[in-house]
Protein backbone atom coordinates (compact mmCIF):
# COMPACT_ATOMS: atom_id res chain seq x y z
CA UNK A 1 0.00 0.00 0.00
CA UNK A 2 0.92 3.70 -1.13
CA UNK A 3 0.81 6.34 1.19
CA UNK A 4 1.30 9.86 0.09
CA UNK A 5 3.71 12.60 1.14
CA UNK A 6 1.54 14.76 2.75
CA UNK A 7 -0.45 11.71 4.54
CA UNK A 8 3.31 10.45 5.98
CA UNK A 9 3.69 14.36 6.81
CA UNK A 10 0.50 14.09 8.77
CA UNK A 11 1.27 10.77 10.16
CA UNK A 12 4.40 11.62 11.52
CA UNK A 13 3.41 14.96 12.98
CA UNK A 14 1.02 13.12 15.06
CA UNK A 15 3.45 10.35 15.75
CA UNK A 16 5.82 13.58 17.29
CA UNK A 17 3.38 15.37 19.35
CA UNK A 18 2.48 11.65 20.97
CA UNK A 19 6.15 10.83 21.49
CA UNK A 20 6.81 14.57 23.40
CA UNK A 21 3.30 13.87 25.46
CA UNK A 22 4.50 10.67 26.41
CA UNK A 23 8.18 12.33 27.27
CA UNK A 24 6.61 15.57 29.16
CA UNK A 25 4.76 13.36 31.13
CA UNK A 26 7.47 10.67 32.23
CA UNK A 27 9.87 13.65 32.34
CA UNK A 28 7.84 15.22 35.21
CA UNK A 29 7.19 11.76 36.93
CA UNK A 30 3.20 12.70 37.13
CA UNK A 31 0.49 10.75 36.14
CA UNK A 32 -1.71 11.55 33.03
CA UNK A 33 -4.16 14.19 33.23
CA UNK A 34 -7.34 13.35 31.02
CA UNK A 35 -6.41 16.36 29.09
CA UNK A 36 -3.43 14.66 28.67
CA UNK A 37 -5.03 10.88 27.42
CA UNK A 38 -7.63 12.82 25.83
CA UNK A 39 -5.07 14.19 23.13
CA UNK A 40 -3.07 10.86 22.72
CA UNK A 41 -6.52 9.12 21.95
CA UNK A 42 -7.81 11.42 19.53
CA UNK A 43 -3.81 11.67 17.41
CA UNK A 44 -4.28 7.69 17.86
CA UNK A 45 -7.58 7.83 16.33
CA UNK A 46 -6.85 10.43 13.44
CA UNK A 47 -4.12 8.40 12.64
CA UNK A 48 -6.37 5.10 12.41
CA UNK A 49 -8.51 7.32 10.00
CA UNK A 50 -5.80 8.21 7.64
CA UNK A 51 -4.76 4.64 7.53
CA UNK A 52 -8.57 3.40 7.16
CA UNK A 53 -8.60 6.34 4.27
CA UNK A 54 -5.93 4.68 2.49
CA UNK A 55 -6.79 0.70 2.70
CA UNK A 56 -10.69 1.08 2.20
CA UNK A 57 -12.40 -0.96 0.00
CA UNK A 58 -12.26 -0.15 -3.82
CA UNK A 59 -15.52 0.26 -4.93
CA UNK A 60 -17.22 -0.09 -9.03
CA UNK A 61 -20.07 1.75 -9.66
CA UNK A 62 -22.59 0.53 -12.30
CA UNK A 63 -24.45 3.18 -14.99
CA UNK A 64 -27.78 4.81 -14.07
CA UNK A 65 -31.03 2.79 -14.85
CA UNK A 66 -34.41 3.84 -15.03
CA UNK A 67 -36.61 3.17 -12.02
CA UNK A 68 -40.04 4.46 -11.18
CA UNK A 69 -41.12 2.50 -7.55
CA UNK A 70 -40.15 -0.39 -5.42
CA UNK A 71 -36.38 -1.83 -6.13
CA UNK A 72 -35.09 -4.80 -3.84
CA UNK A 73 -32.50 -7.88 -4.22
CA UNK A 74 -33.93 -11.26 -4.39
CA UNK A 75 -32.88 -13.63 -0.98
CA UNK A 76 -30.33 -15.47 -2.83
CA UNK A 77 -28.87 -12.12 -4.00
CA UNK A 78 -28.90 -13.19 -7.57
CA UNK A 79 -31.50 -11.27 -9.12
CA UNK A 80 -32.67 -7.66 -8.77
CA UNK A 81 -36.38 -6.50 -9.15
CA UNK A 82 -37.17 -3.17 -10.51
CA UNK A 83 -40.28 -1.16 -10.95
CA UNK A 84 -40.97 0.98 -13.75
CA UNK A 85 -44.36 2.08 -13.33
CA UNK A 86 -46.77 -0.95 -14.52
CA UNK A 87 -43.53 -3.18 -15.79
CA UNK A 88 -41.77 -5.46 -14.06
CA UNK A 89 -37.66 -5.90 -14.60
CA UNK A 90 -36.15 -9.00 -13.52
CA UNK A 91 -32.52 -8.30 -13.86
CA UNK A 92 -28.89 -9.85 -13.12
CA UNK A 93 -27.38 -8.67 -10.26
CA UNK A 94 -24.05 -8.88 -11.90
CA UNK A 95 -24.39 -7.89 -15.05
CA UNK A 96 -27.91 -5.97 -15.03
CA UNK A 97 -28.81 -7.54 -17.93
CA UNK A 98 -32.66 -7.90 -18.25
CA UNK A 99 -33.57 -11.67 -17.82
CA UNK A 100 -37.31 -11.42 -17.50
CA UNK A 101 -39.86 -8.41 -18.25
CA UNK A 102 -43.39 -8.39 -16.51
CA UNK A 103 -46.60 -6.04 -17.32
CA UNK A 104 -49.26 -5.51 -14.56
CA UNK A 105 -52.55 -4.16 -15.27
CA UNK A 106 -51.38 -0.94 -12.76
CA UNK A 107 -48.52 0.93 -11.59
CA UNK A 108 -46.59 -1.02 -9.26
CA UNK A 109 -46.47 0.34 -5.93
CA UNK A 110 -44.88 -2.24 -3.38
CA UNK A 111 -42.65 -5.84 -4.52
CA UNK A 112 -41.48 -8.43 -2.08
CA UNK A 113 -39.44 -11.41 -2.91
CA UNK A 114 -40.44 -15.13 -2.08
CA UNK A 115 -37.86 -16.53 0.37
CA UNK A 116 -36.95 -19.13 -1.78
CA UNK A 117 -36.21 -16.15 -4.59
CA UNK A 118 -38.82 -18.51 -7.35
CA UNK A 119 -41.47 -16.20 -7.08
CA UNK A 120 -42.13 -12.66 -6.69
CA UNK A 121 -45.09 -10.66 -5.64
CA UNK A 122 -46.58 -7.05 -7.05
CA UNK A 123 -48.81 -4.75 -4.91
CA UNK A 124 -50.95 -2.55 -7.39
CA UNK A 125 -52.69 -0.75 -4.09
CA UNK A 126 -54.52 1.84 -6.24
CA UNK A 127 -56.76 -1.61 -7.89
CA UNK A 128 -56.76 -2.65 -5.05
CA UNK A 129 -55.04 -6.14 -6.55
CA UNK A 130 -51.74 -8.05 -5.88
CA UNK A 131 -50.02 -9.76 -8.64
CA UNK A 132 -47.20 -12.82 -8.41
CA UNK A 133 -44.95 -14.31 -11.01
CA UNK A 134 -42.95 -17.48 -11.08
CA UNK A 135 -38.99 -16.77 -12.63
CA UNK A 136 -38.61 -20.31 -13.10
CA UNK A 137 -42.39 -20.48 -15.41
CA UNK A 138 -43.03 -17.52 -17.21
CA UNK A 139 -46.18 -18.02 -18.58
CA UNK A 140 -47.43 -18.26 -15.40
CA UNK A 141 -49.19 -15.74 -12.96
CA UNK A 142 -51.05 -15.42 -9.85
CA UNK A 143 -53.77 -12.48 -9.42
CA UNK A 144 -54.90 -11.76 -6.47
CA UNK A 145 -58.57 -9.11 -6.07
CA UNK A 146 -59.97 -8.17 -2.42
CA UNK A 147 -62.88 -6.47 -4.10
CA UNK A 148 -64.75 -4.00 -1.71
CA UNK A 149 -62.56 -4.65 0.95
CA UNK A 150 -59.08 -3.25 -0.57
CA UNK A 151 -55.63 -4.62 0.54
CA UNK A 152 -53.87 -2.67 2.48
CA UNK A 153 -50.96 -4.75 2.69
CA UNK A 154 -49.44 -8.17 0.95
CA UNK A 155 -46.21 -10.42 2.07
CA UNK A 156 -45.16 -14.10 1.39
CA UNK A 157 -45.18 -16.67 4.07
CA UNK A 158 -42.13 -18.50 4.96
CA UNK A 159 -42.76 -21.26 2.39
CA UNK A 160 -43.17 -18.95 -0.40
CA UNK A 161 -46.23 -21.36 -1.44
CA UNK A 162 -48.79 -18.75 0.29
CA UNK A 163 -49.67 -14.99 0.07
CA UNK A 164 -51.03 -13.09 3.25
CA UNK A 165 -53.28 -9.99 2.43
CA UNK A 166 -54.83 -7.62 5.19
CA UNK A 167 -57.87 -5.18 3.82
CA UNK A 168 -58.54 -1.75 4.53
CA UNK A 169 -59.92 -1.07 7.69
CA UNK A 170 -58.48 -4.00 9.44
CA UNK A 171 -61.15 -6.14 8.38
CA UNK A 172 -59.51 -9.69 7.50
CA UNK A 173 -56.51 -11.53 7.15
CA UNK A 174 -56.26 -14.21 4.15
CA UNK A 175 -54.14 -16.29 3.34
CA UNK A 176 -54.15 -17.59 -0.42
CA UNK A 177 -52.57 -20.79 -1.29
CA UNK A 178 -50.59 -21.02 -4.92
CA UNK A 179 -51.04 -25.13 -4.21
CA UNK A 180 -54.70 -25.60 -4.35
CA UNK A 181 -56.48 -21.92 -4.47
CA UNK A 182 -57.57 -22.42 -0.95
CA UNK A 183 -57.95 -19.72 1.56
CA UNK A 184 -58.29 -19.03 4.98
CA UNK A 185 -59.31 -15.91 6.76
CA UNK A 186 -58.61 -14.02 10.28
CA UNK A 187 -61.33 -11.41 11.31
CA UNK A 188 -60.01 -8.17 12.98
CA UNK A 189 -56.16 -8.10 12.19
CA UNK A 190 -54.43 -5.32 13.59
CA UNK A 191 -51.01 -5.47 11.87
CA UNK A 192 -49.41 -7.57 9.90
CA UNK A 193 -47.94 -11.09 11.22
CA UNK A 194 -44.93 -12.29 12.94
CA UNK A 195 -42.95 -15.41 11.72
CA UNK A 196 -40.29 -17.50 13.50
CA UNK A 197 -36.84 -17.91 12.43
CA UNK A 198 -38.04 -21.49 11.27
CA UNK A 199 -41.25 -20.61 9.72
CA UNK A 200 -43.48 -23.14 11.72
CA UNK A 201 -45.61 -20.37 13.63
CA UNK A 202 -47.07 -17.00 13.13
CA UNK A 203 -48.29 -14.36 15.71
CA UNK A 204 -51.76 -12.05 14.87
CA UNK A 205 -52.45 -9.30 17.06
CA UNK A 206 -56.37 -9.15 16.53
CA UNK A 207 -58.92 -7.00 18.21
CA UNK A 208 -62.19 -8.28 20.09
CA UNK A 209 -64.53 -6.29 21.91
CA UNK A 210 -62.25 -3.21 22.88
CA UNK A 211 -59.08 -5.68 23.48
CA UNK A 212 -56.01 -6.83 21.92
CA UNK A 213 -55.14 -10.62 21.81
CA UNK A 214 -52.72 -12.55 20.05
CA UNK A 215 -53.23 -15.48 18.54
CA UNK A 216 -50.92 -18.29 16.94
CA UNK A 217 -50.82 -20.28 13.92
CA UNK A 218 -49.79 -22.74 12.60
CA UNK A 219 -47.86 -21.92 8.83
CA UNK A 220 -48.62 -25.85 7.95
CA UNK A 221 -52.34 -25.85 8.28
CA UNK A 222 -53.02 -22.08 9.51
CA UNK A 223 -55.30 -23.48 12.28
CA UNK A 224 -55.77 -21.25 15.66
CA UNK A 225 -52.80 -22.92 18.19
CA UNK A 226 -53.86 -20.49 20.72
CA UNK A 227 -55.25 -17.36 21.87
CA UNK A 228 -54.20 -14.99 24.65
CA UNK A 229 -54.65 -11.44 25.68
CA UNK A 230 -52.48 -8.77 26.05
CA UNK A 231 -51.95 -5.56 28.63
CA UNK A 232 -52.25 -3.13 26.09
CA UNK A 233 -55.02 0.09 24.92
CA UNK A 234 -54.30 0.06 21.52
CA UNK A 235 -51.32 -2.30 20.39
CA UNK A 236 -48.75 -1.24 17.65
CA UNK A 237 -47.10 -3.92 16.91
CA UNK A 238 -45.59 -7.69 17.50
CA UNK A 239 -42.52 -9.50 17.06
CA UNK A 240 -41.53 -12.69 17.91
CA UNK A 241 -37.68 -12.32 19.29
CA UNK A 242 -34.47 -13.94 17.42
CA UNK A 243 -34.60 -17.22 19.26
CA UNK A 244 -38.43 -17.62 18.71
CA UNK A 245 -38.71 -18.27 22.84
CA UNK A 246 -40.81 -15.10 23.45
CA UNK A 247 -42.46 -12.03 21.52
CA UNK A 248 -42.59 -8.96 22.08
CA UNK A 249 -45.84 -6.62 22.19
CA UNK A 250 -45.67 -2.64 22.45
CA UNK A 251 -48.17 0.05 23.01
CA UNK A 252 -49.31 2.79 20.94
CA UNK A 253 -46.95 6.12 20.91
CA UNK A 254 -49.61 7.39 23.54
CA UNK A 255 -48.36 4.72 26.66
CA UNK A 256 -45.33 3.69 26.70
CA UNK A 257 -45.30 0.03 27.47
CA UNK A 258 -43.22 -2.95 26.41
CA UNK A 259 -44.49 -6.38 27.03
CA UNK A 260 -42.71 -9.69 26.57
CA UNK A 261 -45.29 -13.00 26.57
CA UNK A 262 -44.22 -16.21 26.26
CA UNK A 263 -46.07 -18.11 23.42
CA UNK A 264 -48.42 -19.90 26.09
CA UNK A 265 -49.26 -16.20 27.26
CA UNK A 266 -47.40 -15.75 30.69
CA UNK A 267 -46.33 -12.17 30.74
CA UNK A 268 -42.61 -12.30 31.40
CA UNK A 269 -41.99 -8.21 31.52
CA UNK A 270 -44.09 -5.20 31.35
CA UNK A 271 -41.78 -2.05 30.81
CA UNK A 272 -43.26 0.95 31.61
CA UNK A 273 -40.00 3.63 32.55
CA UNK A 274 -42.71 6.55 32.70
CA UNK A 275 -46.01 7.29 32.62
CA UNK A 276 -46.17 10.88 30.93
CA UNK A 277 -45.24 11.81 27.66
CA UNK A 278 -44.82 10.01 24.10
CA UNK A 279 -43.81 6.64 24.40
CA UNK A 280 -42.10 3.62 21.96
CA UNK A 281 -40.60 5.21 19.16
CA UNK A 282 -38.78 2.19 17.74
CA UNK A 283 -37.55 -1.29 18.96
CA UNK A 284 -34.64 -3.41 18.03
CA UNK A 285 -33.61 -6.84 18.60
CA UNK A 286 -30.23 -7.92 18.31
CA UNK A 287 -29.43 -10.18 15.66
CA UNK A 288 -27.63 -12.55 18.69
CA UNK A 289 -31.09 -12.37 20.75
CA UNK A 290 -29.08 -11.62 23.88
CA UNK A 291 -30.57 -7.75 23.97
CA UNK A 292 -33.62 -5.40 23.18
CA UNK A 293 -33.18 -1.76 22.35
CA UNK A 294 -36.09 0.75 22.66
CA UNK A 295 -35.81 3.80 21.23
CA UNK A 296 -38.48 6.25 22.66
CA UNK A 297 -39.23 10.22 21.95
CA UNK A 298 -37.52 11.47 24.95
CA UNK A 299 -34.29 11.29 23.22
CA UNK A 300 -33.10 8.11 25.04
CA UNK A 301 -32.27 4.38 24.17
CA UNK A 302 -32.84 1.67 26.40
CA UNK A 303 -31.44 -1.62 26.31
CA UNK A 304 -32.43 -4.28 28.20
CA UNK A 305 -30.92 -7.97 28.45
CA UNK A 306 -32.51 -11.03 27.82
CA UNK A 307 -31.89 -13.36 30.85
CA UNK A 308 -33.85 -10.75 33.68
CA UNK A 309 -35.42 -8.23 31.19
CA UNK A 310 -33.50 -5.41 32.99
CA UNK A 311 -32.39 -2.65 31.35
CA UNK A 312 -28.54 -2.69 31.44
CA UNK A 313 -27.45 0.56 29.36
CA UNK A 314 -28.94 4.20 28.39
CA UNK A 315 -27.95 6.25 25.98
CA UNK A 316 -28.53 9.64 25.91
CA UNK A 317 -28.26 11.49 22.82
CA UNK A 318 -26.75 15.16 24.32
CA UNK A 319 -26.29 18.35 21.64
CA UNK A 320 -22.94 18.68 23.15
CA UNK A 321 -20.41 16.25 23.79
CA UNK A 322 -17.43 17.01 26.43
CA UNK A 323 -14.37 15.25 26.94
CA UNK A 324 -13.79 12.85 29.03
CA UNK A 325 -15.09 11.21 25.85
CA UNK A 326 -13.83 8.21 23.98
CA UNK A 327 -16.15 8.63 20.82
CA UNK A 328 -14.47 9.85 17.86
CA UNK A 329 -16.37 12.91 16.46
CA UNK A 330 -16.22 12.73 12.38
CA UNK A 331 -17.35 15.89 10.76
CA UNK A 332 -18.13 16.15 7.14
CA UNK A 333 -16.94 18.99 5.53
CA UNK A 334 -15.68 20.34 2.02
CA UNK A 335 -11.85 19.97 0.70
CA UNK A 336 -10.86 22.50 -2.23
CA UNK A 337 -9.09 20.02 -4.90
CA UNK A 338 -5.27 20.83 -4.70
CA UNK A 339 -4.45 21.39 -8.76
CA UNK A 340 -1.20 21.02 -9.85
CA UNK A 341 -0.59 22.95 -13.08
CA UNK A 342 1.98 20.21 -14.78
CA UNK A 343 -0.09 17.24 -14.09
CA UNK A 344 -3.67 18.75 -15.09
CA UNK A 345 -5.24 20.12 -18.28
CA UNK A 346 -7.73 22.52 -17.46
CA UNK A 347 -11.14 23.21 -18.87
CA UNK A 348 -12.05 26.48 -20.76
CA UNK A 349 -14.49 27.35 -17.89
CA UNK A 350 -11.49 26.93 -15.16
CA UNK A 351 -8.69 29.23 -17.47
CA UNK A 352 -11.46 31.88 -17.42
CA UNK A 353 -11.66 32.07 -13.82
CA UNK A 354 -8.56 32.04 -12.97
CA UNK A 355 -7.52 34.97 -15.33
CA UNK A 356 -10.17 36.57 -13.50
CA UNK A 357 -8.16 35.63 -10.50
CA UNK A 358 -10.14 33.48 -8.78
CA UNK A 359 -11.31 29.79 -8.47
CA UNK A 360 -15.00 29.04 -7.56
CA UNK A 361 -13.95 25.86 -5.55
CA UNK A 362 -17.72 25.46 -4.36
CA UNK A 363 -18.46 24.36 -8.47
CA UNK A 364 -18.89 20.14 -8.92
CA UNK A 365 -15.50 18.86 -10.09
CA UNK A 366 -13.30 21.91 -8.05
CA UNK A 367 -13.99 20.42 -4.27
CA UNK A 368 -14.31 16.82 -2.72
CA UNK A 369 -16.01 15.92 0.46
CA UNK A 370 -14.56 14.21 3.57
CA UNK A 371 -14.78 13.20 7.35
CA UNK A 372 -12.62 15.54 9.76
CA UNK A 373 -11.85 14.77 12.77
CA UNK A 374 -12.90 17.42 15.46
CA UNK A 375 -12.01 18.31 18.61
CA UNK A 376 -14.17 18.32 22.05
CA UNK A 377 -16.29 19.79 23.05
CA UNK A 378 -18.50 19.76 20.13
CA UNK A 379 -21.87 21.65 19.68
CA UNK A 380 -24.02 19.21 17.62
CA UNK A 381 -26.88 20.78 15.10
CA UNK A 382 -30.52 20.45 16.89
CA UNK A 383 -33.75 21.31 15.50
CA UNK A 384 -36.50 22.25 18.19
CA UNK A 385 -39.66 20.46 17.38
CA UNK A 386 -42.77 22.20 16.58
CA UNK A 387 -45.51 21.23 19.30
CA UNK A 388 -48.43 22.28 18.07
CA UNK A 389 -48.19 20.24 14.92
CA UNK A 390 -48.93 15.62 15.10
CA UNK A 391 -45.99 13.47 14.97
CA UNK A 392 -43.38 15.65 15.96
CA UNK A 393 -39.63 15.45 14.67
CA UNK A 394 -37.95 14.37 17.87
CA UNK A 395 -37.03 10.78 19.56
CA UNK A 396 -35.14 7.93 18.28
CA UNK A 397 -36.68 7.65 14.21
CA UNK A 398 -33.50 5.21 12.74
CA UNK A 399 -31.82 2.42 14.91
CA UNK A 400 -30.19 -1.09 13.86
CA UNK A 401 -27.62 -3.58 15.29
CA UNK A 402 -24.80 -4.18 12.97
CA UNK A 403 -24.63 -8.04 12.18
CA UNK A 404 -22.22 -9.47 15.06
CA UNK A 405 -24.62 -7.58 17.82
CA UNK A 406 -21.13 -5.51 18.79
CA UNK A 407 -22.41 -1.74 17.61
CA UNK A 408 -26.01 -0.09 17.78
CA UNK A 409 -26.56 2.98 15.88
CA UNK A 410 -29.40 5.67 16.51
CA UNK A 411 -30.49 9.02 15.12
CA UNK A 412 -32.56 11.15 16.72
CA UNK A 413 -34.60 13.10 14.82
CA UNK A 414 -34.43 16.24 16.71
CA UNK A 415 -30.68 16.42 15.40
CA UNK A 416 -31.25 14.11 11.81
CA UNK A 417 -27.63 15.23 10.20
CA UNK A 418 -26.26 13.03 13.22
CA UNK A 419 -25.44 9.48 13.44
CA UNK A 420 -24.89 8.30 16.66
CA UNK A 421 -22.76 4.82 16.89
CA UNK A 422 -22.76 2.61 20.10
CA UNK A 423 -20.42 0.32 21.51
CA UNK A 424 -22.38 -2.13 23.58
CA UNK A 425 -19.22 -4.00 24.88
CA UNK A 426 -17.92 -0.61 26.58
CA UNK A 427 -21.63 0.95 27.34
CA UNK A 428 -20.42 4.01 24.98
CA UNK A 429 -20.48 5.75 21.66
CA UNK A 430 -17.75 4.27 19.27
CA UNK A 431 -18.12 7.27 16.83
CA UNK A 432 -20.56 10.72 15.83
CA UNK A 433 -21.04 11.52 12.46
CA UNK A 434 -22.51 14.84 11.65
CA UNK A 435 -23.20 15.82 8.28
CA UNK A 436 -24.55 18.72 6.02
CA UNK A 437 -27.54 17.24 5.80
CA UNK A 438 -30.32 14.93 7.19
CA UNK A 439 -29.78 11.11 6.82
CA UNK A 440 -31.91 9.30 4.41
CA UNK A 441 -31.02 5.80 5.15
CA UNK A 442 -28.49 4.04 7.07
CA UNK A 443 -27.36 -0.19 6.75
CA UNK A 444 -25.29 -2.49 8.29
CA UNK A 445 -23.20 -4.85 6.16
CA UNK A 446 -25.24 -8.02 6.49
CA UNK A 447 -22.31 -10.13 6.34
CA UNK A 448 -18.74 -10.02 8.37
CA UNK A 449 -17.30 -7.75 10.43
CA UNK A 450 -19.46 -4.36 10.96
CA UNK A 451 -19.81 -2.10 8.11
CA UNK A 452 -21.83 0.81 8.16
CA UNK A 453 -23.03 2.52 4.81
CA UNK A 454 -25.32 5.86 4.81
CA UNK A 455 -26.93 8.36 2.31
CA UNK A 456 -28.02 12.04 3.14
CA UNK A 457 -29.49 12.60 -0.49
CA UNK A 458 -26.16 14.03 -1.60
CA UNK A 459 -24.07 12.37 -4.28
CA UNK A 460 -22.09 10.99 -1.70
CA UNK A 461 -21.98 7.63 -0.20
CA UNK A 462 -20.58 7.54 4.03
CA UNK A 463 -19.23 4.69 5.60
CA UNK A 464 -17.92 3.52 9.12
CA UNK A 465 -16.01 0.82 10.24
CA UNK A 466 -14.10 0.55 13.61
CA UNK A 467 -10.83 1.29 11.79
CA UNK A 468 -12.86 5.02 10.86
CA UNK A 469 -14.57 6.40 8.53
CA UNK A 470 -14.51 8.08 4.60
CA UNK A 471 -16.82 9.22 2.23
CA UNK A 472 -17.22 7.56 -1.51
CA UNK A 473 -18.14 10.35 -4.32
CA UNK A 474 -20.65 8.43 -7.03
CA UNK A 475 -19.04 8.90 -10.73
CA UNK A 476 -23.00 9.35 -11.94
CA UNK A 477 -24.10 13.15 -13.07
CA UNK A 478 -26.85 14.07 -10.95
CA UNK A 479 -27.16 11.25 -9.05
CA UNK A 480 -28.26 11.50 -5.37
CA UNK A 481 -28.34 8.85 -3.28
CA UNK A 482 -31.95 9.18 -1.15
CA UNK A 483 -31.68 5.11 -0.56
CA UNK A 484 -29.79 2.38 -0.32
CA UNK A 485 -29.92 -1.89 0.22
CA UNK A 486 -27.58 -4.30 0.84
CA UNK A 487 -27.64 -7.58 -1.09
CA UNK A 488 -28.09 -10.64 1.58
CA UNK A 489 -24.38 -11.89 0.46
CA UNK A 490 -23.48 -8.42 1.41
CA UNK A 491 -20.66 -6.87 -0.95
CA UNK A 492 -23.20 -5.20 -3.09
CA UNK A 493 -24.97 -1.89 -2.97
CA UNK A 494 -28.81 -0.89 -4.55
CA UNK A 495 -28.54 2.57 -4.39
CA UNK A 496 -31.31 4.97 -5.48
CA UNK A 497 -32.03 8.49 -6.52
CA UNK A 498 -35.32 10.11 -7.04
CA UNK A 499 -35.62 8.67 -10.71
CA UNK A 500 -32.79 6.15 -11.41
CA UNK A 501 -31.07 3.36 -9.52
CA UNK A 502 -27.61 2.03 -9.65
CA UNK A 503 -25.48 -0.77 -8.23
CA UNK A 504 -22.21 -0.65 -6.22
CA UNK A 505 -19.93 -3.76 -5.73
CA UNK A 506 -16.77 -3.48 -3.07
CA UNK A 507 -14.07 -5.47 -5.84
CA UNK A 508 -11.33 -5.85 -3.69
CA UNK A 509 -10.83 -5.57 0.45
CA UNK A 510 -7.21 -4.24 1.08
CA UNK A 511 -5.31 -6.27 3.74
CA UNK A 512 -5.90 -4.64 7.17
CA UNK A 513 -2.34 -3.96 7.98
CA UNK A 514 -0.32 -0.80 9.27
CA UNK A 515 2.49 -2.03 7.37
CA UNK A 516 3.16 0.51 4.06
CA UNK A 517 5.61 1.29 1.76
CA UNK A 518 6.36 5.10 0.73
CA UNK A 519 6.67 6.62 -2.29
CA UNK A 520 7.80 10.17 -3.44
CA UNK A 521 6.08 10.07 -6.78
CA UNK A 522 2.32 10.69 -5.49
Amino acid sequence: MKISRKGREQIVNFKSKLVEGKGRQLGKGKKESDNDRYEVAVAVKVIESIRSEKRREEMEFTEAFKQAGPCCFSPDSRLLAVAVDHRLFIRNVFSLKVEQLYSCVDKISFIEWAPDSQYVLCGLYKRPMVQAWSLAHPDWTCKIDEGPAGIAYARWSPDSRHILTTSDFQLRLTVWSLLNTACVHVQWPKHSPSFTTDGKFAAVCIRRDCKDYVNLLSCHSWELMGSFPVDTLDLAGLQWAPDDTSILVWDSLLEYKVLIYSPDGRCLLKYQPYDSGLGVKTLAWSPCGQFLAVGSYDQQVRALNHLTWKTFAHFMHMTTIRAPCNATIFKEVDEPLQLHMSDLSLSDDIALNIQDGSIDNSREGNCRVKYKVVDLPVNLPFQKPVIDKPNPKQGIGLMSWSCDSQYLLTRNDSMPTVLWIWDICRLEPAAVLIHKDPIRAAAWDPTGGPRLVLCTGSPNLYMWSPAGAWCVSIPLPEFLICDLKWSSAGGRLLLKSKETFSCAAFVQDLPDSTECTTSDDE
